[in-house]
């Protein structure tokens, strides 16, 4: 005798995952940044030295002429000497300005300027020694700076972000079934028996 029986057949449902990782990128650029710097202020002021020679004592112990005279009598001859000496730098420029004509100009115009003129002395009359006074007052120079600071501005570049999301994603990779069969069913009938 057989006994029937029954075969189950099960396969479960397999779920699939699949993932997506999130992305974030940071755009940072560079700081603008401007610098400028200022001349500094430089200010300088002088006020020349002064020298001066009295020599009036040592005229009069001389006994040449008054101060008064002499002093016109030296204006005089200092105006001379000043447009003379005037005349012979302008007509020494004007030959200058057509050295390109040739010639030895310039060591012409140092021979006339470099000789001195001699001059014959005789002992007469000596003053006393305390006959020509001198007075001399120092040149004065006053110097100011002002440093000025740099002037610097920047400007920070914003950050820029880019970001993408993750996600996940759940399917049926597969599917569950049954199976279920029956193994050796027998019916029975009237004179007869049928294997199902």
């Amino acid at each position: 005798m057989r006994l029937s029986q029954v075969r189950i057949q099960q396969q479960s449902a397999i779920i699939g995952i699949k993932t997506m990782d999130a992305q974030l990128q940071i755009d940072s650029g560079p700081a603008k940044q401007e610098i400028s710097q200022p001349k500094a202020e430089l200010n300088i002021t002088t006020k020349p030295g002064k020298l001066t020679i009295d020599q009036s004592k040592a005229l009069a112990d001389v006994g040449i002429i008054p101060t008064k005279k002499s002093i016109k009598m030296l204006a005089n001859e200092a105006m001379q000497t000043a447009i003379e000496g005037s005349k012979k730098r302008r007509r020494q420029g004007d030959r200058l300005m057509k050295i390109e004509k040739g010639g030895n100009i310039l060591a012409q115009v140092a021979k006339e300027n470099g000789g001195r003129l001699r001059k014959h002395f005789t002992m007469g009359w000596i003053p006393s020694g305390d006959a020509v006074k001198f007075d001399y007052q120092p040149a004065e120079v006053n110097i100011e700076a002002n440093t000025n600071k740099p002037i610097i501005n920047v400007e920070p570049t914003k950050n820029q972000f880019f970001y993408q999301k993750g996600g996940i994603d759940i399917y049926l990779e597969q599917e569950n079934s049954i199976n279920i069969d029956v193994v050796n069913v027998n019916y029975i009938g009237n004179n007869f028996e049928l294997e199902v």
